[in-house]
């Protein structure tokens, strides 16, 4: 405690670094995957290949993806950008089958009733499609979540500051307390990832909870 209360300012601005870092890749990432996982529920021949091809991209061992985007991006490797590049790859890897697998779940009969109301395709999608798959597409966003705060502490390695610095700070000195509140950190800063899309779930699904017991 008497490390943290001497470095809280320093552990601060880490854990805001963090959060920048896993955070804007988890929306970039949404915002991709949902063209892509509507593509791959609306076509069966494409559906394979666009759920295997982004899945692949999650087999890419971090730190061999931090150091291979400078080469095809114009990005150092120090650049922050770089790092949410990467994390942005691995938030669509792990999205494009929940959006897919959410949208696919929406019963035919819906979608008829809506096109027989008059909704085209895009206001179909956005007005009924979309709010019916949110409770998956939230579970999905969870776990990318805490996938990506997990891993941007591995770009503490290519000289990009997070909390994961705490880790290479306190290994280089043998040093157990930063090690310890950068662990802590993480698993807080999950946390409130995990809380913050729970309740924009909530907000956005009235109907669920108008419809569950505690209501």
């Amino acid at each position: 405690m008497t490390w943290l209360r001497d470095h809280f300012v320093d552990v601060l601005s880490l854990a805001g670094q963090h959060a920048y870092l896993a955070g804007v890749p988890l929306v970039l990432g949404l915002l991709i995957a949902l063209p892509l996982g509507w593509l791959a529920s609306r076509n069966k021949v494409l559906y394979p290949f666009l759920i295997m091809g982004t899945g692949l991209l999650y087999t890419i061992p971090s730190l061999a993806l931090f150091i291979m985007l400078p080469l095809l991006l114009p990005f150092k490797i120090l650049d922050p950008n770089n790092v949410l590049v990467a994390m942005t790859i691995y938030t669509v890897a792990l999205l494009v089958r929940t959006v897919a697998d959410g949208l696919g779940a929406v019963p035919d009969a819906v979608n008829q009733s809506a096109t027989a109301m008059g909704y085209k395709r895009l206001r179909r999608f956005m007005s009924v499609e979309l709010p019916l798959a949110v409770p998956v597409i939230s579970a999905g966003l969870r776990v990318a979540a805490v996938s990506n705060v997990s891993i941007v502490s591995v770009a503490t390695l290519i000289g990009v500051s997070q909390l994961g610095s705490l880790f290479t700070d306190g290994f280089s000195r043998a040093f157990l307390d930063p090690i310890i509140v950068g662990v802590v950190a993480c698993v807080l800063l999950a946390l409130l990832f995990d809380v913050a899309i729970l309740l924009v779930t909530r907000l956005v699904t009235p109907w669920q909870r108008a419809g569950s017991p505690a209501a």
